[in-house]
């Protein structure tokens, strides 16, 4: 496959549990390019590299390969273009004057996505009835520049889940095993620092997601901070990444579990 001509890579299993990486991609369309005046590293920098590696953890798996910076699937439409510099943490993406017709034909695509994940998401209830998609994002925390101190990490948890979009006492069962599970999985020797809705909650595909499918589809938006990798020069820490994998992994049999007990509940 081509991931510069691809928009998104779907895999379909046979678990009520869906991964998605939608802002995992960094490719953007040649005539989308020749219109932009933000550089590949400073775009790289403001993606969640890798976060497609996470979605392993699911036989369900929704990857998106188009960067952000060409149209956001997790902000509303009329916000999923990057217009102004305010609009991308102060980054000027665009040059002066471009065609509308660039952007419209980015905004078909980011229809495309919503009618996919719309279908995906309703063959998916009709198997198991509840299901849960495992929304998986990073974040910087070193933005003062390479050679600054990290962050405050009372502000900054290792994995933030945010959990505002969504009815939060119809999904507490499986929200709260969740972040149990998570918080007692062994990282050699340490445990993860787990908070919930600390730094971002969630973003548009989820309130899209629970606005169409409030009792059937639970949405865990997961902020993982960028530990796995330098966040300035774009350096994978394999062994990193493969730990926190693993940490997501050990959630799955109490997801599935929940499950049965929210759909026993009625």
């Amino acid at each position: 496959m081509n991931e510069s001509k691809t928009l998104w890579s779907l895999t379909r299993g046979h678990s009520p549990i869906l991964a998605t990486a939608i802002h995992h991609g960094h490719h953007v369309r040649p005539e989308v390019a020749g219109n932009m005046v933000v550089d590949s590293q400073t775009r790289l920098r403001e993606e969640d590299p890798y976060t497609g590696e996470l979605t392993r953890v699911a036989d369900n798996r929704l990857v998106v390969h188009r960067s952000r910076f060409e149209m956001d699937m997790n902000r509303e439409r009329q916000s999923a273009i990057y217009r102004a510099p305010e609009d991308a943490w102060g980054i000027r993406v665009w040059a002066p004057s471009v065609d509308e017709a660039i952007y419209r034909r980015s905004l078909a695509q980011y229809d495309a996505f919503y009618q996919m994940l719309r279908e995906v998401l309703e063959d998916m209830v009709r198997h198991h009835g509840k299901v849960v998609v495992l929304d998986f994002h990073s974040y910087n925390h070193q933005r003062r520049g390479p050679d600054c101190p990290f962050d405050d990490p009372k502000k900054n948890p290792e994995i933030e889940v945010g959990t505002d979009t969504m009815n939060r006492r119809y999904w507490s069962v499986l929200v709260n095993r969740f972040i149990e599970d998570l918080r007692r999985y062994d990282t050699q020797g340490q445990t993860l620092d787990v908070r919930e809705n600390v730094k971002f909650g969630a973003g548009w595909m989820s309130q899209w997601i629970h606005n169409h499918f409030p009792t059937s589809v639970c949405v865990l938006s997961l902020e993982l901070k960028k530990t796995y990798m330098n966040e300035w020069s774009g350096v994978l820490y394999p062994s990193r990444l493969s730990a926190y994998r693993q940490a997501y992994l050990s959630t799955i049999p109490g997801l599935t579990a929940s499950l049965k007990t929210i759909r026993r509940r009625g």
